[in-house]
C-alpha cells in the first residue's frame, strides 16, 4: 500500500483515481508521496522513502526544490488544469478595470437608509463611475502557456485585437492560438497594448520583470493584470506609474500589506485557481501523476526531472535518477551490457532519469543483484527503484 500525505485540504475526486492500494491523510509520518496546494514546505523533512511530491496547481515556490531533486524526489505540478479558471477571472480582472465596477459598488453601500432618494442619488452619482469599454482595444499577453492562449482566444471573442509574447511558445500551443494573435517581441507588446495580462511563471529571470524600466515602455494609460505571482512586478515602482497616470489601473491577486487600499490597485484575494471545477482538476490531476510514477515509474509534468512515459512490456522495471555530466549513462549502459533489457532515459538540465526493463528478475539473489548494487555504488546515483 502506498501512503500519501496530504499537506492541504484536496478533492474527494482523488479517490477516482487511487484505489484500495491507496492510503491518502494528513498525519502520515513517513509517506510515500505528498500532495500540497499552498502549505509551505520549505522546512519538510525528507524520509527515506518519500519518492514524489505533488502540487494541485501550476506555481511550485513552495516547494524547496533543490532539496528534493537532490534527495531523488520527482515533483509534479498540474500546468492546465486550473486554466479556465484563471481565463475567466483575466476576463473579468479587464472589465473590473475598465469600468470601476469596484468603487462603484463601494460608493454605493454609503446610500444604505436613504430611503427613496436612493434612485435618484444613483443617477445623479453614476457619472464619476464612468469607464470604457474593451472592444476595440489591444490585450498583450505576456506568457503564452495554458492559460495565456484561452485568455487570448477569449479576448479575440470579445472584438479585442490580441498580441502576445512568449520566447518559449511551443508548437502545440502556438496552433491553439487564434489565427488572428499575432506573437511578437515583448517591447512591441508593451507599446502597443492597452491591456496587459500576465502568465508566467516566478523564477529569478522573471523577478520583478514588470518595473520602472519595463512599464516606461508600456503605452501610456494602459492596465497591467497580474494573475500569475505578485512578485513579478515591483510595487514600488507600478504605485509610482499609477500616481502619475502612466498606468490607468492595476489588478493583481496576490495582496499584500504595501498595496491593499492604494487608488487604482484592485486587489483580489488569490482567486485564480479558487473554483469546484478547477479544484477537482487540479486534484484529480495530481493523482493521476502520483499514481503513474509510484506503479510504473513514468514522469509527466515534473518541475525537476525529464518526461519519461515508457510502455510496460516486460516482467519488470528499474528506474534510475542521476546527475548528468559524468558519463552516467555509458556506466549504466557498461553495467547492463549482459543482462537482456530496454534502456530508455531523458535529461533536463543537470539531472536524468533512466527506465531499465527486463524479463529477468531484479531481486532473486543472482547476477542481477550484482548489477542493481554496482548501480547504487555509482557517483552521481541520485535514487534507484525496483518496480
Amino acid at each position: 500500500m502506498f501512503e500519501i500525505l496530504a499537506l492541504n485540504e484536496i478533492s474527494d475526486k482523488i479517490f477516482s483515481v487511487f484505489d484500495a492500494n491507496y492510503k491518502v491523510a494528513k498525519d502520515i509520518p513517513a509517506p510515500d508521496a505528498v500532495l500540497v496546494r499552498s502549505a509551505p514546505m520549505a522546512e519538510f523533512p525528507i524520509n527515506d522513502n518519500l519518492l514524489a511530491v505533488a502540487r494541485a496547481g501550476a506555481g511550485v515556490n513552495n516547494i524547496p526544490l533543490p532539496r528534493m531533486t537532490e534527495a531523488g524526489v520527482v515533483v509534479f505540478n498540474t500546468p492546465g488544469a486550473n486554466a479556465n479558471a484563471v481565463k475567466e477571472l483575466a476576463i473579468c480582472a479587464m472589465l473590473l478595470a475598465s469600468r470601476d465596477i469596484v468603487r462603484g459598488i463601494s460608493w454605493q453601500s454609503t446610500l444604505l437608509g436613504k430611503g427613496d432618494e436612493v434612485p435618484k442619488l444613483v443617477e445623479k452619482g453614476k457619472a464619476q463611475f464612468g469607464g470604457i469599454e474593451i472592444a476595440g482595444k489591444t490585450l498583450g499577453v505576456v506568457g503564452l502557456g495554458a492559460i495565456g492562449v484561452r485568455v487570448a482566444n477569449a479576448a479575440v471573442a470579445l472584438e479585442m485585437s490580441v498580441i502576445g509574447y512568449d520566447p518559449y511558445l511551443s508548437a502545440e500551443n502556438k496552433n491553439k492560438l487564434d489565427r488572428s494573435v499575432s506573437v511578437s517581441s515583448l517591447e512591441d507588446v508593451l507599446a502597443k497594448s492597452d491591456f496587459v495580462t500576465l502568465h508566467l511563471p516566478y523564477t529569478e529571470s522573471t523577478k520583478y520583470l514588470f518595473n520602472s524600466g519595463t512599464i516606461a515602455k508600456m503605452k501610456t494609460g494602459a492596465v497591467l493584470i497580474n494573475l500569475s505571482r505578485g512578485e513579478l512586478v515591483n510595487n514600488n515602482d507600478i504605485k509610482e506609474a499609477l500616481s502619475s497616470g502612466k498606468i490607468r489601473r492595476y489588478v493583481v491577486d496576490f495582496p499584500t500589506e504595501d498595496i491593499i487600499g492604494v487608488p487604482k490597485i484592485i486587489c483580489i484575494p488569490h482567486l485564480g485557481a479558487s473554483t469546484e471545477e478547477a479544484e477537482d482538476n487540479c486534484a484529480v490531476m495530481a493523482a493521476a501523476e502520483l499514481k503513474e510514477y509510484l506503479e510504473n515509474g513514468n514522469i509527466r509534468n515534473s518541475v525537476n526531472f525529464p518526461s519519461l512515459h515508457i510502455g510496460k512490456r516486460s516482467a519488470h522495471r528499474l528506474t534510475v535518477a542521476y546527475n548528468t555530466g559524468k558519463g552516467v549513462v555509458e556506466k549504466l549502459t557498461a553495467l547492463l551490457a549482459d543482462l537482456p533489457h530496454t534502456f530508455n532515459f531523458a535529461e533536463k538540465k543537470d539531472v536524468g532519469y533512466a527506465i531499465i526493463d527486463t524479463d529477468v528478475p531484479l531481486a532473486d539473489g543472482g547476477e542481477a543483484d550484482s548489477i542493481m548494487e554496482k548501480i547504487s555504488k555509482l557517483e552521481d546515483i541520485l535514487s534507484i527503484r525496483i518496480l
